[in-house]
């Protein structure tokens, strides 16, 4: 299943939109993310890993 939203972030007392997409499949339990600057991207799986092991 693919699916695709717009939200938006705050950069300061801006807001910056942001597109998510989510594509989900049978098979081995991985995630990726893109379009983030390396140390934002190390400490963003850390926080998606930790609530998905939340969820169950």
């Amino acid at each position: 299943m693919f699916t695709r939203i717009t939200s938006y972030t705050l950069y300061g007392v801006d807001a910056i939109k942001v597109d998510v997409e989510v594509h989900t499949a049978r098979g081995s339990p991985q995630f990726n993310i893109v379009g983030l600057p390396d140390k934002a991207i190390s400490e963003s799986r850390e926080r998606v890993r930790a609530g998905l092991i939340k969820l169950g």
